[in-house]
């Protein structure tokens, strides 16, 4: 995954602060719809810098897309498929089972990934590298 970001500074392990605009589905374009009308806060991190950006520049962070697409599966795919799979499982018990049954599947699907999330909070976080600057 690539994002565009703006270097804030630059660490004494030689690693960079950057800043990203949080990324929406909406696109916040509120004088089109006049939806939400909330703000949008940056997101800070500390990446790698191996192309030695400076502080101002533009860059191109990058993270693993395998990772990240481990992410999706599990925060995602998993509590929909778990929904599905239980809904259908039960089927012949009728409908309020049916529905009762995967609604638990469901929230029983996000437990991983909270705990994913622990983990990886726990461990410094995902890894992400400034590939290109401006």
């Amino acid at each position: 995954m690539k994002q565009i970001a703006t270097v804030e500074r630059l660490t004494q392990d030689g690693r960079a602060e950057i800043v990203v605009a949080r990324q929406s589905a909406c696109a916040h374009d509120c004088h089109e719809c006049a939806g939400c009308g909330g703000t949008v806060a940056p997101i800070r991190a500390v990446v790698d810098n191996p192309i030695c950006a400076q502080a101002g520049q533009k860059v191109v962070v990058e993270s693993s897309s395998r990772q990240m697409f481990g992410v999706i599966l599990l925060v995602y795919m998993l509590p929909v498929a778990l929904f599905f799979f239980a809904y259908f499982a039960v089927a012949s018990f009728g409908t309020a089972v049916s529905v009762t049954v995967s609604i638990l599947a469901f929230f029983c699907g996000i437990v991983p990934a909270v705990l994913y999330d622990r983990r990886i909070r726990r461990s410094g976080g995902m890894r992400f590298t400034i590939v290109q600057a401006f």
